[in-house]
């Protein structure tokens, strides 16, 4: 297994301590939530980086390092939701456009197409990440707000400009 695979799984492997810290409660736990969430995110740059510059690129690397990131990200806004710093319908929303656009990539797929991630989900991804950083060291109600909506917002942004730009996929089944 490669460098950049190793990273991908020890970032699956994170998730698990990360609510476990949450959910036991352990002195500033959210603290110690935050330090793990970091980590996992940078592990995410690190192995794509380290991925494209030397050419180790694998099958395990493209189904299991988007399905960590939906998993790392997931979890943090099931807790968010469990205490009340978010609402439900904003992590449905996100849920919603992941199986989504995760279809319809299969269904691409099928057709022998491959739907590379869009500037939008970038930047969908990126601010997700700095929204839960925030949320995590416990902002002004306002604040958290706003996150919330930047999250919405990117995702669903994102979510149509997935299936606008590829909606000839869909119209051809």
């Amino acid at each position: 297994m490669n460098l950049p695979n190793k990273l991908t799984l020890l970032r699956i492997i994170m998730i698990p301590f990360f609510l476990l810290v949450l959910y036991l409660n352990v002195p500033y736990a959210n603290y110690w939530a935050l330090a793990i969430f970091v980590v996992a995110s940078l592990t995410d740059m690190l192995d794509g980086k380290i991925a494209r510059k030397y050419h180790l690129v694998t099958d395990f690397g493209k189904f299991a390092d988007p399905l960590a990131d939906k998993m790392l990200v997931t979890a943090a806004m099931l807790w968010f939701v469990e205490i009340g710093q978010m609402p439900g319908w904003a992590l449905l929303i996100v849920i919603v456009r992941e199986f989504a656009v995760s279809g319809l990539r299969m269904i691409a797929s099928d057709k022998g197409r491959v739907i590379a991630a869009a500037w939008s989900g970038k930047i969908k991804t990126a601010s997700t990440m700095v929204c839960i950083v925030l949320m995590f060291l416990e902002i002004p109600p306002m604040l958290n707000t706003a996150c919330v909506a930047v999250i919405v917002v990117t995702t669903i942004w994102s979510g149509v400009e997935y299936f606008v730009k590829n909606r000839d996929v869909l119209t051809s089944m």
